[in-house]
């Protein structure tokens, strides 16, 4: 029963409320909020401006943003040492919708706490972070809907 108290409130002091049974509301102070559905896909574009797939690109390779290729394979010959420690991109645009893409980027925690992947647009539940980035989210949230433009034209023929 404590933990559930526990849950409840730290969901609160981060902003978060239940919109319904499948879905809640996210509110992290001066981002844009959005609503997580069915506990894995935020369905709704953060700015309502749909992404352009070459800027996605840019910021999924950038080394100071993005920098996806840190951790994950992806079908760029071009750039040299893709990661190895997380799930390939490769066709990733028929595996996960907008939505679960959009949810990977603005915070993987939410589906698996463990997770190595940072939370691109968030600003709180940070541990220790350095003075100049405390309160300043990763990529903009434009540049989440870019990059999610850029995952979805990942797909491998069927």
């Amino acid at each position: 029963m404590k933990t559930i108290f526990y849950s409840i409130m730290a969901l609160a002091t981060l902003g978060i409320t239940a919109a319904n049974s499948a879905s809640m509301i996210v509110r992290d102070p001066g981002l844009i909020p959005y609503e997580i559905v069915d506990g894995n896909s935020i369905p709704k574009s953060l700015t309502g401006v749909a992404g352009d797939p070459a800027k996605g690109k840019k910021i999924a390779v950038g080394r100071k943003a993005g920098n996806c290729l840190a951790c994950h394979a992806m079908p760029i010959p071009e750039q040299q040492f893709h990661g190895e420690t997380a799930p390939s991109l490769y066709g990733v645009g028929n595996r996960l919708s907008a939505g679960e893409l959009r949810m990977q980027l603005v915070n993987s925690k939410v589906t698996n706490e463990d997770t190595m992947m940072p939370s691109y647009y968030r600003t709180f539940g940070f541990e220790r972070p350095l003075k100049k980035f405390v309160g300043k989210t990763i990529i903009s949230a434009q540049d989440v809907e870019d990059v999610v433009a850029y995952l979805q034209t990942l797909k491998t023929d069927q």
